[in-house]
């Protein structure tokens, strides 16, 4: 697997409605722009699934695929790993959730290999494209209190 990207973001909000905005599979199409449908394939625990289906469109990459989710015990992080998908060879990402004064940042790692041959430097700058649009997304969905 290639070298993941990693970028953070700070939200003002407290840790758990940050993770609780990042659980809420149902309402990714309604701020991560890329991402058109989402089906929860495996429920998990609580209502934090273990496996997820995705449909996406991120511009030159289009994919169905679905994730296998691991929670850490204590809801600072997240991370994943993908199961199947069509155009992704292997996907593993992570956010990761710390607590400051008022905020917490998150920091959101990404490495995807695609079925497609594509150049390094290409592969990098399109997950930086997906990681910095998914935490802005992010921060806008819970600064505006969903």
């Amino acid at each position: 697997m290639a070298d993941a990207t990693t970028s953070s973001i700070d939200i003002a909000a407290a840790p758990e409605q940050v993770m609780a905005v990042i659980a809420d599979f149902a309402a990714y199409p309604e701020w991560a722009d890329q991402v058109k449908s989402v089906e929860i394939v495996e429920p998990g625990s609580g209502d934090r699934p273990r496996r997820v289906r995705f449909t996406m469109d991120a511009g030159p990459i289009k994919d169905s695929y679905t994730l296998d989710y691991t929670w850490a015990g204590d809801d600072r992080s997240v991370s994943w790993t993908l199961v199947k998908g069509q155009m992704q060879r292997a996907q593993d990402g992570s956010y990761a959730l710390a607590e400051g004064e008022g905020t917490t940042t998150v920091t959101y790692s990404l490495a995807v290999d695609l079925n497609i041959p594509m150049i390094g430097m290409l592969r990098r700058k399109a997950e930086k494209v997906i990681i910095d649009t998914a935490l802005k997304g992010l921060k806008r969905r819970v600064e505006s209190g969903h």
